[in-house]
């Protein structure tokens, strides 16, 4: 339930955050540098002035809008493609199974950053993108293996010996049996999205250079020992939510795993 709160808190300051900030996340004032907490800013500021909260508030909603765009393509790519791969089986499991093992065998982290240093000037939909080239296998691999095991159930062969279409079983029988893994995935996912964005954003390759939560991690990095309040902002900020997302998922876990459900 905490998770649950940290999530609803996370989305809730997304879509009002940026108006609710103070300043623009690019309003530069040379007489603040690198303040601490006073009246005028409550977070105190980075290099140039800039209001650490107001930041703070739109970078809420670039990861927010970040981690669904990804979660939602992923998903939508990974499921139809593990439905396929599994139900089909053969030539088509085989086909499925390999472009996934070859994705798999780059770490992602890497292949992220080669897909986005690709273009000269990154941006929100490039770094979409090559979140989704990695993020699509895991859920294509969770729904293979459940339809392995669901193909073989008797409500299936139930189904055919009724003279039920193979597309009608498909989408009828085994997609919706595979929603509560599916959207267990999909929670902790969000969590590993806005992590991954943080993550090329602090080494300089995201879209948000003023209103990333990494690319302000990146700068208070450099002043760590001097003024840790940059830093520590923006990593709270980071591990929080990440943290809300990860007890999220295993509280559905809990609830929506039949095998974890006395």
């Amino acid at each position: 339930m905490i998770g649950l709160g940290i999530v609803i808190l996370f989305f809730l300051i997304a879509i009002i955050g940026p108006w609710m900030a103070p300043y623009p996340p690019d309003h530069i004032d040379l007489n603040q540098e690198f303040t601490k907490s006073s009246t005028l800013h409550w977070l105190g500021t980075t290099d140039n002035g800039v209001d650490v909260l107001s930041v703070l508030l739109h970078g809420a909603r670039l990861a927010a809008s970040v981690a669904v765009c990804v979660v939602i393509l992923s998903l939508a790519i990974g499921t139809l493609l593990g439905v396929a791969a599994g139900y089909f089986g053969k030539r088509v499991d085989h086909i499925i199974s390999g472009a996934a093992d070859l994705i798999q065998a780059f770490p992602a982290i890497i292949l992220n950053i080669g897909i986005v240093a690709l273009v000269a000037h990154a941006g929100l939909i490039h770094l979409i993108f090559a979140l989704v080239v990695t993020g699509w296998v895991l859920y294509t691999r969770l729904a293979r293996a459940e339809t392995l095991s669901l193909r073989e159930r008797d409500f299936i062969l139930a189904a055919r010996a009724l003279g039920a279409s193979e597309w009608r079983v498909v989408w009828r029988h085994i997609v919706p049996n595979l929603a509560a893994p599916l959207i267990i995935q999909a929670t902790t996912g969000m969590g590993g999205a806005i992590l991954a964005e943080s993550t090329l954003s602090f080494l300089g390759l995201g879209p948000g250079t003023h209103t990333s939560w990494g690319a302000l991690l990146d700068q208070g990095s450099a002043v760590l020992l001097r003024y840790p309040h940059v830093a520590l902002c923006a990593g709270s900020a980071i591990a929080l939510t990440v943290l809300g997302f990860n007890l999220l998922g295993d509280f559905l876990r809990d609830h929506l795993d039949p095998r974890q459900t006395r």
